[in-house]
């Protein structure tokens, strides 16, 4: 009987897991559309109505001469070349961009605002990100525990000033405010003054960049107008290396957390998880000999 119960819940677990994965996708889904449908519609007519006024004013040409200007201008978008300004723009491959645009790469973060164009680029962009997104991963997990040790340490130096059951809540505590004032708070000031933004921008670009999303309409180190140090790419892509270790390792305290209060709460959900990490280690260990 305990055996059938335990079946049911772990059944219903995943049912519940799924149907709360998609109704998460459903939902957000209904939002965008509400809040970004009409303002497309208006950015088109927009588009369409200036359009018309170029048209209007330079007779000279006509709707098909321009739709070819426009994907001229389309075209250079897509292999990185700001089509604002003039020749004299800052390269899109000089070192540092470089540098940046690797992190992008071996982290999937992906804007989308530049991609190699040579063919021998492409088939070593390949080659580069098959080794270096695992590269990533394996320095991203040692890092993380290095992070995790540093945390143990802050635990153990404050037992003797703090009770012992609130030391592992003060010290994460203590972490997660540390970490998000060096990688989601301050970042996001100096993105907005060297870049223009508003504070809601840089910190919009901050987390779109460390959850990896990278939809890239918004980048640092883009803008034609704007003289830029050379490291300055850089500099952001090893922000974005730390950055995210810290992020993952937060993550995985939650997901913990998580996992600990439904398995007070269940205790069929913490005999799975047992069950899941015997198997584990015994896959482990076979691989290993």
């Amino acid at each position: 009987m305990a055996r059938f119960q335990y079946v049911r819940f772990k059944v219903s677990w995943t049912a519940i897991l799924t149907l709360a994965h998609f109704t998460y996708l459903l939902v957000g889904a209904t939002i965008f559309q509400i809040l970004e449908r009409e303002a497309e519609s208006n950015n088109r007519n927009h588009f369409q109505l200036e359009k018309l006024h170029f048209l209007a004013n330079y007779t000279c040409l006509d709707g098909p001469a321009l739709e070819k200007f426009v994907q001229v201008i389309l075209d250079a978008w897509e292999k990185g070349v700001n089509p604002s300004g003039n020749s004299t723009n800052p390269s899109n491959w000089d070192f540092s961009s470089s540098f940046f645009f690797a992190g992008t790469v071996v982290t999937t973060i992906g804007y989308g605002n530049l991609s190699p164009s040579t063919v021998s680029g492409q088939v070593f962009c390949v080659f580069y990100a098959l080794c270096g997104i695992p590269l990533n991963l394996a320095f991203l997990k040692q890092l993380g525990k290095c992070l995790t040790i540093h945390l143990g340490r802050l635990e153990r130096g404050m037992v003797s000033v703090v009770p012992h059951k609130t030391v592992e809540a003060l010290a994460v505590s203590l972490f997660f405010i540390t970490g998000s004032l060096l990688f989601l708070v301050i970042p996001p000031l100096l993105f907005s003054y060297v870049e223009g933004w508003s504070f809601g921008e840089g910190f919009y670009f901050t987390f779109i960049t460390l959850s990896t999303i990278g939809f890239g309409d918004y980048v640092v180190g883009t803008d034609p107008g704007k003289d830029y140090i050379s490291l300055y790419r850089s500099l952001a892509g090893i922000w974005i290396i730390f950055a995210l270790a810290w992020l993952a390792l937060i993550l995985n305290m939650g997901a913990r957390t998580m996992e600990y209060a439904i398995g007070l709460t269940h205790p069929g959900f913490k005999k799975q998880k047992e069950e899941e990490n015997v198997s584990s280690s015994t896959i482990e260990d076979t691989s290993n000999m």
